[in-house]
């Protein structure tokens, strides 16, 4: 390997560990969200979560991590909504893209349930109409974004925002959260 290869290998890391750093810095974020996971989930709702490209597999890991395990053997009620090709390609060809999350939540997220709304930006349209309509249905939305959290970050109950401009690294401080609500979840119920 040539020495580029290995300064790119190192600042990569080192952005990844600042970029985690600076959410150690202020952790109450991240335990005000993970307390509206427990919470609606010893009630008995169910925890929804969307994204798109990157974000979408985030949504389905986290998910997969409820449902599934995260380390103790619960099955909690969650879905990503990101999973139903045939819905969400018939949503955003006879009503556009924008509302493919927003008329899943309309559907089938009830009063008691929870939307966590994961995008790097803040600003992408299909999460920010989804949030709003989960609002709309009397249901709390968590905020998992980046940079300044976009205008996402004032469509939710809470929100962690990775202070970060670089997708790469928010995405990976998103599943870094993402595994600590899992963690947070596990000890809790």
């Amino acid at each position: 390997m040539s020495l580029n290869t290995a300064e790119i290998i190192k600042s990569s890391l080192q952005e990844s560990v600042e970029a985690k750093l600076k959410l150690l810095a202020d952790t109450a974020p991240i335990e005000k969200t993970a307390q509206l996971l427990i919470d609606c989930l010893r009630r008995g709702g169910t925890v929804f979560l969307i994204g798109n490209g990157g974000s979408a597999a985030d949504a389905q890991h986290i998910a997969a991590e409820l449902v599934g395990r995260f380390e103790k053997d619960n099955t909690l009620p969650a879905l990503a909504l990101t999973t139903d090709p045939s819905c969400m390609t018939a949503l955003a060809n006879d009503f556009g893209y924008g509302t493919v999350f927003s008329r899943q939540v309309k559907a089938l997220m009830r009063p008691g349930d929870l939307l966590v709304a994961i995008s790097t930006s803040g600003n992408s349209e299909s999460i920010n109409l989804a949030a709003q309509a989960a609002q709309e249905k009397g249901c709390k939305v968590i905020g998992l974004t980046g940079k300044d959290g976009g205008k996402l970050k004032d469509l939710c109950t809470e929100a962690v925002v990775v202070p970060s401009q670089r997708t790469c690294r928010i995405q990976e401080s998103h599943i870094t959260v993402g595994h600590i609500w899992c963690e947070l979840i596990e000890k809790a119920i």
